[in-house]
């Protein structure tokens, strides 16, 4: 979980510099999201954790926070483990 959340802080810190996020920070409230962003961040997570982001999973609340994103991840990759 530690090194997912690095390597989605790190990805986030390459778009926005100079901030410092907290994992609980909510990136689309503070207004550093926009839709080419949103998408970038959707195939980031896809290519990063050799998952796919179903329809169903591009609810905002899966990519708001940092721990929401590594929620996500860890939702599917365990649902890949078991099939």
């Amino acid at each position: 979980m530690d090194e997912q959340k690095t390597k989605v802080r790190t990805f986030l810190a390459k778009y926005l510099r100079n901030v410092d996020l907290s994992d609980d920070a909510d990136i689309f409230g503070l207004g550093f999201v926009n839709s080419l962003f949103a998408m970038q961040l959707v195939m980031f997570v896809e290519q990063e954790f050799g998952i796919t982001i179903d329809n169903e999973d591009l609810d905002i609340e899966n990519f708001r926070t940092v721990d929401a994103i590594v929620n996500l991840v860890e939702k599917k990759t365990a649902t890949l483990a078991e099939a």
